[in-house]
């Protein structure tokens, strides 16, 4: 038998990722790349960039562009912090480094995979890896920021007032 309390806990994590999922599967930007949500949990997402020769950054070498890897790492580190608040809020990149290892392997999809290691009363940190498959060699590194909305609608004032 199951605690109550516990199902309830559940229940209120389970409506949280649904939504958190449902708010970054519209985004448009997404769309347009194709990417894909294939996981998320508590504080992290995981998501897959289809290879597609429109995103190719060099058509001799058939490599991804950058940036669509950026996005990519963008898009999976939001969801992580989408997953980590404890309700739905906006949220907008402050800051992102993407290290870039070696080039993605032309004919194969791209994963991202990120975690939300720390939240202030209005920054998220995240870590995030970009790879083609398990164990393999890591194609990029980010590390994130994110402003944390306190106020919707919220707008500061400008000048410094008096």
């Amino acid at each position: 038998m199951t605690d109550p309390a516990d199902d309830a806990a559940a229940r209120k994590r389970d409506r949280r990722l649904a939504l958190a999922r449902a708010f970054a599967d519209n985004v448009p930007h997404n769309h347009a790349l194709g990417i894909v949500i294939e996981a998320m949990g508590d504080r992290t997402a995981r998501f897959r960039l289809p290879y597609r020769a429109d995103l190719v950054g060099n058509p001799v070498t058939g490599v991804l562009h950058g940036g669509a890897i950026t996005a990519l790492v963008d898009a999976c580190s939001g969801a992580a912090v989408f997953a980590s608040l404890a309700q739905l809020q906006p949220i907008a990149t402050l800051d992102l480094r993407i290290d870039y290892l070696r080039p993605a392997e032309p004919g194969r999809d791209v994963l991202a995979e990120a975690t939300c290691h720390h939240m202030s009363k209005n920054v998220a940190f995240v870590r995030a890896l970009a790879f083609h498959a398990e164990g393999e060699t890591p194609i990029a590194t980010g590390a994130g920021t994110f402003m944390i909305a306190t106020k919707l609608g919220t707008v500061a004032p400008r000048g410094g007032g008096a």
